[in-house]
């Protein structure tokens, strides 16, 4: 028997996002898109159109005997039944960001994933950008020491600027934290380590918002999930880092990621990217700007209204599916997203008590991702 090179890939959930899975996916080896579904035939069927797949729906994708891995791109609140049903069905699942909404699902998942012997791999991958790897680079070569503390900034004012339909943004499952938080949390668990326990105040400052984009543009919404998010989180290392998580802000002059080390301090770019300028300082020197890493994963390869862009989604897809051929671990793995929503809704917990909230998960660190690995994950 001729060992597959290729994994069949079926996406469930055509909106959006999609259309970034099925560009990029043809960049690297051990994927090949073939199938996509949706709630709504028409999307399916026109993400089948433009990259030449088969138009399904959800029950005949899960049935196919063809996909190996079926890709969760539907709303946050439909990731667990979606993901549990294709694992149910034999399919090994990677989901989008959040990976799910409680912990109670995720060891679900883990529970049903063990016993059929399937991979789960989550979103976000960014981390794994040439950008976010250089840091990890310097972090691993002691370039400040140990990380001792941190501060982290997402902040803007909200999602119904610009999305036509921003409620389940708003709704629980939504929020900062949850919708955000995945790129900022996975960049500090593979910079530092798994976390031990969380404290925070969350609030809602306005009780509605009022859609500014689109046909529904006037309408307003109700929130019901915490806006703004000041956390902290404290590291089985030590390191203690501040997160400060906000749809209530205007504007504000703080850098996404600060790591504070016994020798010098370190500025990560923003983890929603893969590329992105790192900054250095050996003790009370002057921050350099660094020069972009030469690593495949940082190389602009789009254009955006920020400019040139480094855009590598489905390298975490990829990734999973090149670890069950080579029979070795992925990097976006099940403990490490498992972890990540420990944290996040541990925040939004002790949001809500006032007290602080021991983790019952860990993991280790992903594998670093250095420039020659990486090169020969493209196809």
């Amino acid at each position: 028997m001729v060992a597959k090179k290729k994994l069949r890939v079926g996406v469930v959930g055509c909106g959006n996002i999609s259309t970034a899975y099925f560009r990029l996916a043809p960049l690297f080896k051990g994927v090949r898109m073939v199938a996509c579904a949706d709630l709504k035939p028409e999307l399916a069927e026109t993400q089948a159109k433009a990259f030449g797949l088969r138009a399904m729906t959800v029950d005949e994708l899960l049935a196919d005997k063809d996909i190996d891995i079926v890709v969760n791109l539907t709303v946050p609140a439909a990731h667990y039944p979606i993901s549990k049903a294709a694992l149910d069905a034999g399919k090994h699942v990677y989901s989008e960001k959040p990976f799910v909404l409680s912990l109670k699902e995720g060891l679900d998942l883990k529970r049903r994933a063990e016993k059929k012997g399937l991979r789960i791999g989550s979103a976000p991958d960014t981390f794994l950008g040439g950008a976010h790897q250089q840091a990890r680079a310097l972090v691993d070569a002691g370039k400040i020491g140990k990380v001792t503390s941190g501060v982290c900034h997402v902040m803007n004012h909200g999602m119904e600027h610009w999305h036509p339909n921003p409620d389940f943004f708003y709704a629980p499952g939504g929020g900062p934290i949850l919708d955000l938080g995945p790129y900022y949390v996975s960049s500090l668990v593979q910079l530092i380590g798994p976390v031990a326990r969380v404290a925070a105040v969350t609030s809602i400052p306005q009780a509605r918002r009022t859609i500014s984009n689109g046909p529904r543009t006037g309408e307003s919404v109700p929130v019901g999930t915490p806006t703004t998010i000041h956390a902290l989180l404290h590291f089985a290392n030590g390191a203690v880092v501040t997160l400060n998580a906000s749809w209530d802000v205007w504007s504000h002059g703080h850098a996404p990621i600060e790591l504070y080390g016994e020798e010098g301090t370190m500025l990560v770019p923003d983890p929603n990217f893969f590329g992105g300028t790192v900054g250095l300082t050996r003790q009370d020197k002057p921050v350099k700007k660094l020069p972009a890493w030469n690593h495949p994963l940082g190389v602009p390869n789009q254009q955006s209204p920020r400019g040139p862009l480094a855009n590598y989604r489905t390298v975490g897809l990829a990734d999973m599916a090149l670890g069950i051929l080579e029979d070795r671990p992925h990097r976006c793995s099940l403990d490490f997203a498992l972890h990540a929503i420990d944290i996040m809704t541990a925040i939004l917990q002790s949001g809500e008590t006032g007290k602080f909230v021991t983790l019952t998960t860990s993991c280790e660190r992903p594998a670093a991702l250095d420039p020659a690995t990486a090169r020969r994950m493209m196809a």
